[in-house]
């Protein structure tokens, strides 16, 4: 059966070669199949021996190299995100994509223990901090946070397998009780007063896991068993959006679309929390042979009401619709209020919307409204095919830039200002 194969391939490949010819191409092709079955039977072999040994295997990701030039990622679908309900906070209170930073130096007002470097990678857009292990990272920011409010990045996880287990990777909330945000203390002693910390340990064959710890003055106060977070690693080498929700004492943790955990007693209350930690465990790999990257970090606060807005007072803005750098394709990510707004207009059947899209200064004037209008029809897209409402009831617009509510000489003036508003009609 085999030859019959390869004497196929040998016309398909080589039609005009002769029966004298065929003989020894023949035997050339024979050995490189034979040498490719028994190469592919040695793989399996090794998979299932590492995987019965405890040892982790080598993942399919592409590489995500550092480089200098930005490249467009795969255009992301609205509906992959469906099942996404996370709603951030109205108010930005921090915001950091590292933009206006340097390549190679650490984010001015960033405090680490280690070493970090703000880079561009080659298959991804913008800028992005890496991390190192075994440091911690401390923000720049110097706000407090209320006592509801969100938590959103994304995380490159660069991770090719060698026979050791990937470094883990921890994202923190504490507070610091007055004392200075990204003081040094606060490295190592972020648990002195009220902490929260997610840890998620990478792996293959459906074997990442996820574990939430959280402490008050210095003893823990809630510890969860380790949970599987199936899927990680078909990210690995691309972009990870992580969501944390906090109203009160309840902590909510979203890994893209799926919910990790919702702790209804997760959180110390005693304490406001003011600061994020970032932190790479300790790991035999060197730091050529494994890459973590942050970005797009947003902290914003209070409980937006959807419904009540948009009914009652007719007027409902939102930063939660996020799209790729200067374009209008909608990120997934923004599942969670589209299928909010949506709920809404199936509810009141006869209620019509204005969807207007605003931009932050960055640019030209007119290609910020040119912007802004594209992006706010392609809300209307979103909600009409995704979430089947009917078109006649959405008019759009765009105002670009000329529409602040946000200072645009700050990050968080900007973040605020790259909104999305919809008004009743």
């Amino acid at each position: 059966m085999k030859q019959k194969l390869l004497i196929a391939v040998l016309i398909a490949a080589f039609p005009f070669i002769t029966n004298a010819q065929i003989g020894g191409v023949f035997g050339k092709v024979k050995s490189k199949v034979n040498q490719r079955v028994d190469n592919r039977i040695d793989k399996a072999i090794d998979k299932t021996l590492d995987k019965a040994e405890g040892k982790e295997t080598a993942g399919s990701s592409p590489e995500v190299k550092e480089s200098r030039q930005d490249a467009k990622p795969d255009e992301p679908v609205v509906a992959s995100f469906s099942k996404y309900d996370f709603i951030p906070g109205e108010q930005i209170v921090y915001y950091d994509n590292f933009e206006q930073q340097p390549i190679a130096e650490l984010p001015t007002g960033w405090n680490t223990n280690g070493t970090g470097e703000v880079v561009t990678l080659g298959n991804i857009a913008g800028k992005w901090l890496r991390i190192h292990q075994p440091f911690n990272y401390l923000t720049s920011n110097e706000k407090e946070f209320s006592e509801n409010y969100s938590v959103e990045f994304d995380v490159v996880m660069q991770l090719k397998n060698n026979g050791w287990m990937y470094p883990t990777f921890s994202i923190g909330i504490f507070g610091t009780n007055g004392e200075a945000a990204s003081g040094n203390d606060f490295l190592k002693g972020f648990k002195k007063y009220a902490a929260v910390i997610a840890t998620i340990n990478p792996g293959e064959f459906k074997n990442s896991r996820i574990i939430l710890e959280s402490f008050n003055d210095n003893k823990t106060y809630f510890k969860s068993d380790a949970k599987s977070v199936d899927g990680l690693e078909k990210y690995y080498g691309k972009p990870v959006h992580i969501a944390i929700q906090v109203q009160k004492e309840r902590y909510r943790i979203w890994i893209n679309e799926a919910k990790a955990f919702d702790v209804p007693k997760g959180v110390a209350s005693n304490y406001k929390m003011n600061q994020l930690l970032f932190q790479v465990g300790q790991t035999n790999y060197k730091d050529d042979q494994y890459g973590m990257y942050i970005s797009n970090i947003k902290v914003a606060q209070g409980l937006p009401d959807t419904r009540h807005k948009l009914v009652e007072e007719g007027k409902f803005s939102t930063t939660a619709i996020l799209f790729d750098v200067n374009e209008a394709t909608i990120k997934p990510e923004s599942g969670g209020v589209l299928k909010e707004i949506a709920g809404v207009m199936n509810e009141y059947k006869d209620f019509k919307v204005f969807i207007i899209g605003h931009t932050d200064s960055d640019g030209s004037d007119i290609a910020n409204l040119a912007l802004s209008k594209k992006r706010a029809a392609a809300v209307k897209d979103a909600l009409v095919n995704e979430f089947n409402i009917d078109a006649a009831r959405i008019e759009t617009d765009g105002k670009g830039e000329t529409v602040e509510v946000g200072d645009n000489k700050t990050k968080e003036g900007k973040a605020q200002n790259r909104r999305v508003e919809f008004i009743k009609r």
